[in-house]
């Protein structure tokens, strides 16, 4: 098993961390091969050069912290390119390319970094050129290149043998992360051919759902949506949502995220792609059977929620709250002695 580069976030962790994690990699029971990236450089602070690490490393762990060749068995050779700062300031592939004989030996680059054809940045000197990786390929040299630095899992080129595997877990949402949690199984035979299969590991999700709401069947729709998620305890939801709402819609709605933020591990709206305009609707309150003050008091958050000043969000939020406050039977009993505290409430 390789794993190529960030294996831990940075080189600054507590002790804890690192013995789990040995623990982890002891349990496998196959030998583990880990590459120094941008988070886990082999910098004088190096986790690898710890104290406590080395002392607790299993047999079965091997850090790869020499660049160019290291035999892991006859005829099969990793290329390895171990990150030493944060910041290369040439291609670290390239280098180890640059002469490697196609005698027969299988080989295996494990790298870490951004291809240039996925970040054409003149301005990044590390990034890996795709042509030197794609001649050595083609001359035999090398058989499989495996990437790390995408959390997607990604194919580079057309030679179908340079591949990121991407974050065996989800670390970001989807419109950032297209495809992550899984580990790459690469078959490669004695003749040299190669075969990918992804095999999906990772047990969270990040979902955006966006939705357009303007009535309570819009909201209806977003709760089964909701519903229909498996594994809800480890489903992160992201809701961008748009539309315009009676006040009591916009309390319908609430109610829905409250039932669904209980369930989920999180959901929440995305501020700057959420746009939910509340208007009261004619007759809205007047079935609640208030007068004096409480009537007052709501017919001025209806101007205030309807004017959309600075104010109007509190408005909307305080009518929305009265609703759900009254909902099931109007104000009934409640309403007896009590319009001036819920008057105030809202």
């Amino acid at each position: 098993m390789v794993v190529c580069g960030d294996v831990f976030e940075s080189n600054q962790l507590a002790p804890r961390v690192i013995s789990q994690a040995l623990e982890v990699m002891r349990s496998v029971g196959v030998d583990i091969y880990l590459l120094p990236g941008n988070h886990d450089p082999l910098d004088a602070a190096s986790v690898y050069t710890s104290e406590l690490f080395l002392a607790e490393k299993p047999a079965n762990v091997h850090v790869l912290d020499s660049a160019g060749i290291h035999r892991v068995s006859p005829g099969v050779e990793l290329v390895a390119v171990p990150w030493r700062s944060k910041a290369p300031t040439h291609d670290l592939v390239a280098e180890q390319l640059d002469g490697l004989p196609a005698d027969g030996t299988r080989r295996i680059v494990v790298a870490h970094g951004g291809v240039d054809i996925l970040d054409p940045d003149p301005t990044k000197p590390a990034l890996i050129a795709l042509k030197e990786v794609e001649d050595a390929i083609d001359r035999g040299a090398v058989h499989y290149v495996a990437l790390g630095d995408k959390h997607s899992r990604t194919q580079v080129g057309s030679s179908g043998r340079v591949w990121y595997s991407g974050a065996p877990e989800v670390t970001n949402y989807d419109d950032v992360e297209s495809d992550p949690g899984h580990a790459l199984v690469v078959d490669l035979d004695e003749s040299g051919a190669v075969r990918v299969d992804a095999h999906h590991v990772g047990r969270w999700r990040f979902v955006t759902l966006r939705r357009s709401v303007d009535n309570a069947r819009d909201i209806a729709d977003l709760g089964l949506n909701l519903e229909l998620f498996p594994d809800k305890e480890r489903t992160v939801v992201r809701l961008a949502l748009t539309g315009t709402l009676s006040v009591t819609d916009n309390a319908e709605l609430e109610e829905c995220l409250d039932k669904y933020t209980r369930l989920f591990a999180s959901v929440r709206t995305w501020g700057r792609h959420t746009d939910i305009a509340v208007v009261p609707a004619d007759g809205e309150f007047s079935d609640l059977g208030v007068g004096g003050f409480a009537e007052s008091a709501i017919a001025e958050l209806k101007e205030m929620a309807a004017d959309g000043g600075t104010s109007s969000a509190d408005a909307q939020g305080a009518l929305s709250l009265l609703l759900r406050l009254t909902s099931g039977g109007g104000l009934g009993s409640a309403a007896k002695g009590g319009a001036k505290k819920r008057g105030a409430a809202a």
